[in-house]
Order: structure tokens, then sequence, then C-alpha cells
């Protein structure tokens, strides 16, 4: 066997391509060199996206708001999101919420404390495609240093070439969150009952990314 492991030490081999040798009209062998994966990268494009947030107010509707700067990237294979890598931030500052004191408030101490936390952060653990265009993205959100798991729940739009001539990948996400877990607690009793603030916090998203 010693000229089986030469010709397999001097020979190039490309990846995907299978080899055979026969020995003395005895011995048949095959291998397979490993297949390589490339990764294309993605970026956010945040003239055409969005991350929008809503909680109830005094118990009675919701009240939204939106972070007007998030930076976002995909490390994908190719078009293919399963197993997706995501990384995404947003800069508390640019809280957004159609009120100058209620978007200075949330970014007091009372909550994001933009001063001393400037951004809160997402990382992706998995992407799974749960069948036609539904995936699961599931990773750890950072708010002020406290690190929790969340998952959201993802529609793929398609791909397309724009008039610029980038390719271009479209999300749109849904979730929700209970604010607590990252210590954003305040809160004030209504005198009639209940509190100002609800806990839970739905988070949704209209992203497009540019291929790179």
């Amino acid at each position: 066997m010693g000229e089986v492991q030469a010709f397999f030490r001097s020979t190039p081999r490309s990846a995907g391509v299978k080899y055979t040798l026969t020995i003395n009209d005895q011995y048949t062998m095959t291998t397979a060199a490993t297949p390589t994966t490339t990764r294309t990268k993605w970026l956010v494009d945040p003239s055409h996206s969005e991350v929008n947030f809503q909680v109830r107010h005094l118990m009675i509707a919701n009240v939204k708001g939106e972070f007007r700067k998030i930076n976002a990237s995909i490390e994908a294979v190719g078009k293919d999101f399963s197993h997706a890598k995501v990384q995404a931030t947003m800069d508390t500052a640019e809280v957004f919420t159609n009120d100058e004191n209620r978007d200075k408030h949330l970014q007091s101490a009372d909550f994001f404390d933009a001063e001393n936390h400037p951004q809160l952060s997402f990382t992706s653990t998995s992407m799974e495609h749960v069948g036609g265009s539904d995936y699961k993205l599931k990773g750890d959100l950072t708010i002020k240093d406290i690190t929790k798991p969340v998952t959201l729940d993802v529609e793929f739009g398609g791909t397309i070439t724009d008039p610029s001539g980038n390719e271009k990948a479209g999300f749109s996400l849904s979730g929700k969150i209970n604010r607590k877990d990252w210590g954003l607690n305040w809160n004030s009793a209504l005198e009639t009952g209940g509190v100002l603030v609800g806990d839970e916090v739905r988070i949704s998203a209209e992203v497009q990314f540019v291929k790179q």
C-alpha cells in the first residue's frame, strides 16, 4: 500500500472531485476531497430598514417606537440563510417615539441609560429553516450589559437586484420580550389600578440587506 499513500501525497486534489486508484487489478480505492464552503456577507441597507417596538400604555393601548440608527450583518452560504450568522446593534440615543420628552426618558437611566450604554446588541446563536419562507432566529440580546436569549420569527421575502445593480435580500422579523429581564423596571402606579407601562415589549423589523 506504499504506492497508494505516495499517490495521495503527491497528486493535487480539487474540492468535490472523486479519485479512483486501481492497484494490480485487485484493489480499488476512491476518495473525495472535502468541499470548501464560501460564506457570503450581507450588510443592512439602513435607508430601507427599520426596527420597531411597541408597549402597552395606560393598560388600554399600545405606544410605538423605533431605533433610527441600526447596523447589522449576515454571513450565509450564498443565498442559503439556514445556519446564517446574524449580528446587529442599535443606538439607544436614537430611539424615537414621536414625543421628545418620552424619548429623553427612554434614553435616561430609568430605561436605556444611553450615556453609559450607547448601544444594545444582538448576536445570533442559530438560524433554523422551519418551512417555506419561515425561519426561527435565536440569539443573545444585550441591553445595559445584561444578556438574555431571545427567539424571533423570520419571514424571508426573497432576493432581487435593485436598479443600481445591487443584489438585495429582504426579511420581516417579529418577537416579544419582557423588559424587566434586562433591568428596565421603571413604572408608575395608576390611581385607578394597574401601571403606566406594560412589561411585554413586542419587536418587529423590516430589513433589507445588500450582498457584498
